[in-house]
């Protein structure tokens, strides 16, 4: 066996330090080939300099220095893109993934039975709004998009690293890996791991963040809204023949009345609103394909520091090369 580590950066000055002090025995322990990498999100703070110095004092650590805050999942792309082992652990970089659970995420995928493995925490420890928006997350790629182990998604996972080859094309600004994965398999599965609190600050991916998530992965990865908003016409335009036949039905009975002006503003409102839902549904599909016109990367790597880094080649973009490394390829055994 032999396991890539890839941790997305931001604002974690504080916390790497530790992190990778327990990290790193960890892996030895287990006596497998191993590798760290520390993916810095263009944090403002002195992550980068701190992930740095960590590749300097361990040759099992490299650390990626992306030239913009791109997100934590393109920062996921960029370190999977880099991993040379054969099996991936991804987590956060705020300790609230410890180290010591990583054996049992690995220890799920021994055999053949699972591809991915997700750690999902005994109890959530997440305030009542974040959690309702968390399930709303999971909610709508389950049901959206087709991934039935949405439901135990979390940040901290263990994959085969081959799984990447089934995003290998995977660009433009909008990158979820959890829907990447579950491009290439199907073979998903989950296990109960306790997460500790935060050391410091507060989670970044706050209840509106989560939505805006949520909504990135129903526009970027599914067809769901436009055919939501077919229904909605569908259903308003019921709406219109009843609300005809109505009228009908009162002339052929003598009530000739006028309906008020209420009646007939509020239907048309009704009647613009969804002809206005449907337009903007289809403006951000339209917009998306347009910005994927552009070619915006999905990253794009300022330097690299530790395990060897290529000077020579300080910049890449997120558009993968052909020849981009291979597990097992061109690591070293991942002693310091």
């Amino acid at each position: 066996m032999s396991v890539s580590v890839v941790v997305p950066c931001y604002r974690s000055a504080r916390t790497l330090p530790v992190l990778v002090a327990r990290l790193v025995p960890v892996l030895r322990e287990m006596g497998v080939r191993h590798e760290v990498l520390l993916v810095v999100d263009g944090s403002p703070d002195d992550t980068w300099r701190t992930a740095a110095e960590l590749a300097s004092r361990y040759d099992c650590v490299r650390a990626l220095h992306l030239s913009r805050n791109y997100g934590q999942h393109n920062a996921l792309v960029a370190g999977i893109r880099e991993a040379a082992f054969e099996q991936i652990v991804t987590m956060d970089d705020d300790l609230q993934h410890p180290p010591e659970q990583i054996p049992l995420l690995l220890a799920a995928l021994e055999g053949d039975r699972l591809d991915l493995v997700y750690g999902v925490p005994h109890k959530e420890e997440h305030g009542f709004v974040r959690s309702l928006a968390s399930r709303w997350v999971k909610a709508a790629m389950a049901i959206a998009l087709g991934v039935r182990a949405a439901r135990a998604i979390s940040a901290f996972r263990a994959f085969r690293t081959q799984l990447r080859d089934g995003f290998e094309g995977l660009s433009g600004p909008h990158a979820s890996i959890d829907v990447a994965l579950s491009w290439a398999t199907t073979r998903i599965g989950s296990v109960k791991v306790h997460m500790s609190e935060r050391d410091h600050g507060r989670s970044a991916y706050t209840a509106r963040l989560l939505v805006r998530h949520a909504m990135n992965m129903l526009l970027g990865y599914s067809t769901t809204p436009l055919r939501a908003a077919s229904y909605l016409g569908f259903l308003v335009g019921v709406v219109g023949l009843l609300l005809a036949g109505s009228v009908l039905w009162s002339f052929l009975a003598g009530d000739t009345t006028v309906a008020g002006f209420t009646t007939i503003a509020s239907m048309v409102a009704v009647f613009s609103s969804a002809q206005l839902m449907a337009i903007g549904v289809l403006g951000e599909y339209i917009g998306r394909i347009h910005g994927s016109g552009m070619g915006r990367p999905t990253y794009v790597v300022r330097e690299r520091a530790g395990g060897g880094a290529r000077v020579s080649e300080p910049y890449q973009t997120g558009v993968p090369a052909s020849g981009h490394r291979r597990a097992g390829a061109g690591a070293g055994s991942g002693e310091p």
